[in-house]
């Protein structure tokens, strides 16, 4: 841990052990305080405690997450709050923006992404993806310039080439939908075509043509740190 750098604390609702275990210790190698909770209403019974981000299981015993994500942002609607579901995927997703979740990942999901989005929510200090520059591939990422480089090239961004790019560094390695993208980049109350991510993506192509930005077909796209092909 950092010198300076206060550890955040992240209360886990999940009434699965082995998967509370699991997130829990990616969680903590990433430098969080856990807590853990396998029942709602245990949760909610300690939510007046100093907590910098929720994780809740919809379908938890005692209280469900609907419930808990009431209360806490009742509480303090600045909590971020991150919702977990192996139910009907788009409809929890819906409901819990619309109840104020500020992120949604459907089950099963790798634990990895679960942790890019907790460094995404909570701006950690101690994490790579809020540094001031980020090495993708041959390309330097700059966040105080908004701008990338290559050898002595300096490739101007416009503002929403910049917001993607940086969102896909927040899910670096991590295959994102288009819908996701848009909810993140562009906001949810967008309501234009989907294609202005594809749009977005060929201007950055066309800008950095060796950036490790690969298809997912049928689903959306993933940045690579590396190429996976030679130039």
């Amino acid at each position: 841990m950092k010198r300076g750098v206060s550890i955040k604390n992240i209360y886990l609702v999940e009434d699965e052990e082995h998967l509370s275990s699991l997130l829990t210790t990616y969680l903590e190698d990433e430098g969080y305080k856990v807590k853990t909770f396998s029942d709602g209403l245990k949760a909610y019974k300690e939510i007046n405690n100093d907590v910098d981000l929720w994780i809740l299981d919809i379908m938890v015993s005692g209280m469900n997450g609907y419930t808990l994500i009431k209360e806490i942002k009742k509480l303090n609607k600045e909590i971020p709050v991150i919702f977990m579901s192996a139910r009907n995927a788009e409809l929890d997703r819906v409901i819990g923006l619309e109840m104020g979740s500020d992120d949604y990942l459907p089950k099963p999901f790798l634990p990895r992404e679960l942790v890019l989005r907790v460094n995404r929510l909570l701006n950690n200090a101690n994490s790579k993806i809020v540094d001031s520059t980020e090495l993708i591939g041959d390309y330097l990422f700059r966040r105080q310039t908004r701008d990338l480089s290559i050898d002595d090239e300096n490739i101007v961004l416009t503002n929403k080439e910049y917001d993607l790019l940086n969102y896909f560094i927040q899910n670096l390695e991590v295959a994102v939908k288009r819908d996701e993208i848009i909810d993140n980049v562009w906001g949810l109350d967008y309501f234009g075509s989907s294609r202005v991510v594809d749009d977005t993506i060929r201007r950055i192509r066309k800008k950095a043509p060796y950036l490790p930005i690969e298809n997912v077909y049928g689903y959306g796209y993933i940045l690579k740190r590396e190429l996976s092909y030679e130039k």
